[in-house]
């Protein structure tokens, strides 16, 4: 078995270890749309290395036109993918353009001689533009999401953008080294060495990477349902005093003022008594959807017990937090809760401290516990 021929079966072998890992990660995680959409396209594209195999032994330009059009069609599954791991719509225009001009160049390479440069282009344009669209996706989604990956997404758009080029390169080094006469003699080549390996690189260090990216967000995931209270969907005591005394002893040292308001529901253990515990539940949940509506977003509120909560104002003095807790203490009392009669309202009391130069956390939460 030449060298080329023996990448080959390594790249079967590896697309199909991806592939496997990424349906696990599905299965773990029902909602990780984006590792099914990887899971295919690793699958498919174990077809295209298989075809290349084949090729020697049965020489026909079926099997060119549907390796050509397999390999890409792994792609295309991944650019889907892809976009569903950033919570972005595919960009089926692009996408179906690409398709369609690798089914014509599909068509039209197969009769042309397989040294010839327009050939090689033909095989391998299509399939930088697969690449260069998941470039797109990538750069697109990571400059409008919320709180990107970091050093994962600029690594994916690195790899992405390499194999566009890797590919956009193919035509010219084919020429330059030759591709040989028939698919038997390719394998030999010195150019099926050199595509093979490189292939196998990309492939590797692309699927590497998305699994760390889908691995990160299951993390992020665990952790936010673990900080989550689940009536309110604020954080829970925990994840608030873990952002507490992040941003306690992060933003002061550079003068940005910080301020704490703890809300309280008044008299919540009448409520509950008067009109049952899943009423006071939804008194909860009325109080909660007004706090987060209130604040803005580099806020950071919680629910950090029973018929307590507490906001966390970066950027806020003791003026501006009051007039925060004036604002939430207004829209609750006017706010109708479903399942009482028209006219019932409820309220709600406010402790308002800012904190002091080289104050902590604990010292913070305290004073606006005492102000309540």
């Amino acid at each position: 078995m030449s060298g080329a021929g023996f990448i080959l079966v390594i790249n079967i072998a590896v697309a199909g270890l991806f592939c496997a890992s990424f349906l696990v990660i599905a299965a773990l995680d029902r909602r990780c749309l984006s590792a099914r959409w990887f899971a295919g396209g690793y699958a498919v594209g174990m077809a295209y290395p298989a075809l290349e195999a084949a090729l020697p032994v049965f020489p026909h330009p079926g099997l060119v036109f549907l390796g050509h059009q397999t390999f890409a069609g792994a792609l295309l599954l991944l650019n889907i993918g892809l976009a569903r791991g950033y919570e972005a719509v595919p960009p089926r225009l692009l996408l179906g353009a690409a398709a369609m001009a690798s089914l014509v160049a599909g068509i039209v390479l197969v009769d042309l001689p397989r040294a010839s440069f327009l050939r090689n282009f033909l095989y391998q344009g299509p399939l930088f533009l697969m690449q260069a669209i998941g470039l797109y996706i990538v750069l697109r989604a990571s400059a409008t999401r919320p709180v990107g990956r970091g050093m994962i997404d600029t690594l994916l758009a690195f790899f992405l953008g390499f194999s566009a080029l890797h590919f956009l390169a193919k035509p010219f080094i084919a020429v330059m080294l030759g591709t040989g006469g028939s698919p038997g003699e390719y394998l030999s080549t010195t150019y099926a060495m050199i595509s093979q390996t490189m292939g196998a690189v990309v492939a590797i260090a692309t699927a590497l990477i998305l699994l760390a990216a889908l691995i990160l967000d299951m993390v992020k995931a665990i952790t936010a349902r673990s900080e989550t209270d689940s009536l309110s969907g604020l954080l829970n005591r925990r994840g608030f005093e873990d952002r507490l005394a992040d941003i306690v002893g992060r933003l002061p040292r550079d003068g940005v003022p910080v301020s704490l308001v703890i809300c309280d529901l008044d008299h919540f253990k009448a409520v509950n008594d008067t009109w049952g515990h899943a009423a006071g539940d939804r008194v909860i949940a009325a109080f909660s959807a007004t706090l987060r509506e209130s604040a803005a977003g580099h806020h950071v509120v919680g629910r950090i017990g029973g018929e307590e909560f507490a906001a966390l104002l970066p950027g806020f003095n003791l003026p501006a937090a009051r007039l925060f807790a004036e604002s939430v203490r207004m829209a609750f009392a006017g706010r109708a809760i479903e399942g009482f009669p028209e006219g019932e309202s409820f309220t709600a009391s406010f402790g308002v401290a800012e904190i002091a130069p080289g104050e902590t956390a604990a010292s913070l939460l305290l004073r606006a516990d005492l102000a309540l």
